[in-house]
C-alpha cells in the first residue's frame, strides 16, 4: 500500500480513439478504484495478445470496447488491494490474472475480479507467469476440452510459433500425442516448433503443405487440427483431416468468413467445433482448475512459455506493429515499471 499512498497516478497504455498503433497513448491515468469483489494488482508483467490489435482497431461489432480504454487480457503482479468480499488471495499476493472483460493490463496498476485472480507457484517468474493465462488456457482446451485429443493420436497444429502453438506442441507431447505436425510460415518459426517437441514441421505457405500433412499421416489425415486464421484457409484443412476427425477453431486472423456446408462434415463423420476463452472465465471451477494445472506445469518445467519479446510498456505500439506484421515468435510481454 505504500507505494501507492505514494503516487498520485499511474503509467498506462490509454486508447482514445480507435486506429492503427500509432493511437496507443503513453500517459498517466488514475489508479483504479476496486469494488468489494475486485482485486487491485501491481502489475509486473502484462502479456500482449492479438484480440488487443483487434480491439484497438474497433472491431468487436456489437461488442466493441468502449473509449477511453486502456487494452490488457492478462497480467501477473502483486495484491497490493484486495475488495472485503475477496478471501482466497490477500495483499502481497503473487497471481495472475486474466482481466479481458474490461482490459487494463497496460498499466502499472490493474484491477480484476477476484474470480479470475489466482496465485502463482513461487518457482515461476512473472514473466513466464504473465504469458500463461490467455495463451495457455487456449491451447490446454482446444487440445482437450475442444479437441479430445487422446494418447497416441496425431494432431496439426498451425500457428506453431506464436503464443498458443508452442504451449500446445508442448501440452501435446505432454499429454502423448502420437504425431505432432507444426504449420508455420517460415523456417525460423518451424525450427522453433522442431524445438519444442514437434515430429513433423510444413510451411503452410507453400502450395503443397496439404500434400506435405497427409505424407505424414499415413495418406489418412490427422486426429485433430488446430487453427485460428480461419476463411477458405479454414475449409482447406478438411482435406488433411483424417474419418472422425475434429477440427477446433479458436480464432479468425485473416479477418474474413466463409460458409461451411455440413456435407462437408457427414462426408468422413468429421466435426468442427470453436474456442472462445471467455466460456472459461465465466466458469469459476473450470478456471481455477485448468489454470491451475498449467501453472504447475510450467513451475515444474514440463512446460516452458515461449518469450519472443519483452519490453518496457512504453514499447506498446512497436509490439502491436510487429504482431500484426506477422514478425514475431511466442509470447509478447510488456514491463510497466521498465523506463
Amino acid at each position: 500500500m505504500s507505494k501507492i499512498k505514494e503516487m498520485n497516478g499511474m503509467k498506462a497504455i490509454l486508447i482514445e480513439q480507435y486506429g492503427s498503433a500509432d493511437v496507443l497513448e503513453y500517459t498517466d491515468v488514475p489508479i483504479p478504484a476496486i469494488s468489494s469483489e475486485e482485486v487491485l494488482i501491481e502489475v509486473k508483467a502484462c502479456g500482449v495478445n492479438y484480440a488487443d490489435t483487434t480491439k484497438r482497431r474497433g472491431g468487436g461489432g456489437v461488442h466493441q470496447t468502449a473509449l477511453p480504454w486502456i487494452p490488457g487480457s492478462e497480467v501477473s503482479g502483486i495484491v497490493s488491494k484486495v475488495g472485503s468480499a475477496v478471501t482466497h488471495v490477500a495483499e502481497g499476493d503473487r497471481v495472475v490474472a486474466v482481466v479481458q472483460e474490461v482490459g487494463g493490463g497496460y498499466a502499472q496498476y490493474c484491477k480484476a475480479i477476484a474470480s479470475r485472480v489466482l496465485q502463482i507457484p513461487d518457482e515461476l517468474q512473472f514473466v513466464d507467469a504473465a504469458a500463461i493465462p490467455v495463451q495457455g488456457l487456449t491451447a490446454y482446451h482446444v487440445l482437450t476440452t475442444q479437441g479430445r485429443l487422446q494418447m497416441g493420436e496425431s494432431v496439426l497444429i498451425h500457428a506453431a510459433a506464436g503464443g498458443v502453438g508452442t504451449l500446445a506442441i508442448q501440452l501435446a507431447k505432454y499429454i502423448g500425442a502420437g504425431k505432432i505436425i507444426a504449420a508455420a510460415s517460415t523456417d525460423e518459426k518451424l525450427e522453433l516448433a522442431k524445438s519444442l517437441g514437434a515430429d513433423v514441421v510444413v510451411n503452410y505457405s507453400e502450395e503443397n503443405w496439404i500434400q506435405q500433412v497427409l505424407e505424414n499421416s499415413d495418406g489418412k489425415g490427422v486426429d485433430l487440427i488446430l487453427e485460428s486464421i480461419g476463411g477458405q484457409f479454414r475449409l482447406d484443412n478438411f482435406n488433411c483431416l483424417s474419418p472422425f476427425g475434429r477440427l477446433v477453431t479458436y480464432g479468425s486472423a485473416s479477418r474474413t468468413s466463409v460458409d461451411v456446408n455440413p456435407a462437408l462434415l457427414i462426408a468422413k463423420s468429421q466435426s468442427l467445433t470453436g474456442f472462445l476463452l471467455g466460456r472459461v472465465t465465466e466458469r469459476k471451477e473450470l478456471f481455477f482448475e485448468s489454470l491451475g494445472q498449467i501453472l504447475e506445469l510450467a513451475a515444474k518445467g514440463v512446460v516452458k512459455p515461449v518469450i519472443g519479446n519483452l519490453q518496457p510498456l512504453h514499447k506498446a505500439p512497436e509490439m502491436h506493429r510487429l504482431m500484426e506484421q506477422r514478425q514475431t515468435t511466442g509470447k509478447l510481454i510488456l514491463l510497466p515499471w521498465e523506463e
